[in-house]
């Protein structure tokens, strides 16, 4: 039996040096019906992109390797639809210029952490564009 879109869960690539992060986003994440796959910097998220289809990147900032500046900036370089994929910029960074430069990059929405759960759940909901 083919899956269809429709019928797949939603793909959500999790990109945070911090495992106990990753675990939380899982955790959130999977029990709202979404399926997540983890990156721990850009050069990893950027071999899963190339490689795996996801529909919404959620992305830290400081990472060692490649931050998450860096990260989405290659990434909407790309033609198609890897270069329009829906990004979750989440980070401990607050000031005003963050969120510039993280628009510049090319992420979609940001939000400071700690995030609640709630609050996960609902901003990957939207930006994905309904449910798992």
């Amino acid at each position: 039996m083919v899956e269809t879109d429709a019928a797949r869960k939603k793909r959500i690539l999790a990109v945070d040096d911090s495992s106990l992060v990753r675990l939380y986003y899982r955790s959130a994440l999977e029990g709202a019906g979404f399926s997540v796959e983890q990156a721990i910097n850009g050069i990893e998220a950027m071999e899963k992109v190339l490689t795996q289809a996801f529909d919404l990147l959620i992305v830290d900032i400081n990472m060692p390797r490649m931050d998450g500046f860096a990260f989405l900036r290659s990434l909407r370089c790309y033609d198609g639809e890897i270069a329009t994929l829906p990004a979750l910029m989440i980070s401990t960074e607050s000031e005003e210029q963050d969120f510039a430069a993280a628009r510049a990059a090319g992420a979609n929405f940001y939000l400071v952490k700690p995030v609640a759960e709630s609050d996960l759940v609902r901003h990957v909901g939207v930006l994905i564009g309904g449910a798992p």
